[in-house]
């Protein structure tokens, strides 16, 4: 079997499509998604219609879906940006878009699917193997989390009592794969919003043997200038705050 593991999709369906065009040709029939489905990009609904329509996917919720579920914000604060021009302008845009994402999820009848997402998964291979799949890290879903540039002590931290022999993650969107501690911490990157200079998707695929396994990790050019038409034909009421993140990363 092979397990594509994707994150980070923010709401950008367009990149999730020729994600999962690439999986296909790879031969991958099971799905983790780790977080961060909707918000932050023009085509919420798309996205969890898209990710419905594989079968065999199993998803859990970021530090977004909380902020677009429960009404929990990012930096920054209303105390922080007070008195603080450029601030109080990045928290109105912030406010807008996680609120216009809210409302398109429930008007298409999504809200309780992503309301009832989980905050991890786990499985054990054939080999023995113990698998978990987080969005942060096994104990938050935001802060420091899975990334190239984090020390080895503090990432043996991050894993500290995690029950597991391979860690996936995303957040960071930062594609690394490191062995800490006698645990494996890969980090998926992101299918939206890449760090990579090129801003193609990142994923990876775990092909699970009956005696062993092996990760790889994949690169998917996909349109970004589709992508950053999008924001515009749905009128997002913040769309230079969205575009900002998919040209910057």
């Amino acid at each position: 079997m092979k397990l594509g593991l994707v994150s980070d999709i923010h709401g950008n369906s367009i990149a999730l499509r020729a994600v999962v065009d690439d999986a296909k040709e790879e031969g991958v029939t099971d799905w983790w998604v780790l977080g961060d489905l909707v918000a932050l990009g023009p085509d919420p609904v798309g996205v969890i219609e898209c990710l419905e329509r594989l079968g065999n996917v199993h998803a859990i919720a970021g530090n977004t879906e909380r902020y677009v579920l429960r009404g929990d914000r990012p930096y920054p604060s209303v105390d922080e940006a007070a008195g603080d021009v450029d601030l109080i302008t990045r928290l109105a845009e912030v406010s807008s878009s996680f609120a216009w994402t809210r409302g398109a999820i429930s008007q298409a009848g999504w809200f309780d699917w992503l309301d009832a997402l989980p905050g991890q998964l786990r499985m054990t291979l054939p080999d023995g193997s113990r698998v978990l799949g987080v969005h942060a890290s096994p104990h938050a879903d935001d802060g420091a989390g899975i990334d190239s540039r984090i020390s080895d002590q503090d990432l043996a931290d991050l894993l500290t009592g995690c029950e597991a022999d391979v860690v996936f993650a995303g957040h960071t969107h930062d594609a690394t794969d490191r062995l800490v501690g006698g645990v494996r911490a890969v980090n998926l990157g992101s299918v939206s919003n890449s760090h990579r200079p090129d801003r193609s998707a990142t994923y990876a695929i775990l092909d699970i043997l009956p005696d062993g396994h092996s990760v790889t990790h994949r690169v998917v050019p996909y349109d970004l200038g589709a992508a950053l038409q999008a924001i515009r034909d749905v009128h997002h009421p913040t769309p230079d705050f969205l575009e900002r993140f998919l040209v910057a990363g």
